[in-house]
């Protein structure tokens, strides 16, 4: 009877460590991304179809761009999935990640409320209308969130030639303080609105204040024509070759976190830039619309 006693609970620590490595029941793969691949529904089209296959369950982390490479650069994550090509190659380049893999791409868009009182609809130079917005001071809506979508709109007013103030905001993660830096045109506390957000968040906000907001083309498609209700903004500069939007993929380094699970990670790279996951791309729509094109497969 004490032997029996003695050996019972061994067994039972020994079955729950097995369930905590994945060696009994199935796989997590812990994955960081950008809240437009979620905001748009593409990941409610994609992960199902992979974890039904692959026995894989996939732990979504959806936040800006900008900490989702935190994420893996910390270790926190398995793989990254993202679009800030810039900040991609560096992440890979200093060590952080293995390879980026290109997925996917769409672009941005310049939107605001269909009275369009800056009148700036119709404008193909988006760089020119976001001068006249600050010229005109309109209401303008920034994500002001480090993501993809928010170093995209800095670019674009350095580049419109609007002069620009460098502002900090601290944050911190895991005990440990750090600046992020923001650029934003100056004198523009009346009209231009950081509200540290994701993309859904901002195109409701900016709905609701009838203001103008850059957002890239997937979620606004989802905000615009599949959820009740839409909002009302419009599209009124499109098509610039400066609005180009890539998204990649990118497993953390084994060699510097031996913890991640590589192999699941590569497993899903395989899996999405394969026939299957680009189909399932290139079919997502909504009302018609193409949300995002494949890179891989077309």
């Amino acid at each position: 009877m004490k032997i029996r006693i003695t050996i019972i609970p061994s067994i039972v620590l020994l079955f729950f460590t097995l369930t905590a490595n994945g060696w009994c029941g199935e796989q997590v793969l812990k994955m960081s991304t950008t809240t437009s691949t979620q905001s748009s529904g593409l990941l409610d089209i994609l992960l199902p179809e992979f974890e039904r296959e692959s026995g894989i369950k996939i732990k979504v982390i959806a936040k800006g761009t900008g900490a989702a490479i935190r994420d893996g650069e910390d270790g926190n994550v398995d793989i990254i999935f993202v679009h800030a090509k810039g900040r991609e190659i560096t992440f890979v380049k200093d060590g952080f990640g293995t390879e980026r893999f290109p997925v996917m791409h769409n672009d941005f868009v310049l939107l605001g409320p269909t009275e369009d009182p800056a009148q700036i609809g119709g404008t193909a130079d988006v760089t020119a209308a976001l001068k006249k917005l600050a010229a005109v001071k309109a209401v303008f809506v920034s994500r002001g969130d480090d993501s993809g979508t928010h170093s995209k709109e800095q670019a674009l007013w350095a580049a419109s030639g609007t002069a620009l103030v460098e502002q900090k905001r601290a944050i911190v993660k895991k005990g440990k303080k750090s600046d992020i830096v923001f650029r934003h045109p100056v004198d523009s506390e009346d009209w231009y609105l950081s509200i540290g957000q994701g993309m859904g968040k901002v195109l409701t906000y900016a709905d609701e204040k009838r203001a103008y907001t850059l957002s890239d083309r997937g979620t606004y498609i989802k905000y615009k024509y599949g959820k009740t209700p839409a909002i009302e903004l419009d599209i009124l500069s499109e098509g610039d070759s400066n609005l180009a939007n890539p998204y990649g993929i990118i497993p953390v380094n084994p060699e510097r976190y031996p913890h991640v699970n590589y192999q699941a990670a590569m497993q899903f790279v395989q899996w999405l830039t394969g026939e299957q996951g680009q189909k399932l791309i290139d079919n997502y729509r909504l009302e018609g619309q193409q949300l995002f094109y494949p890179d891989v497969i077309r």
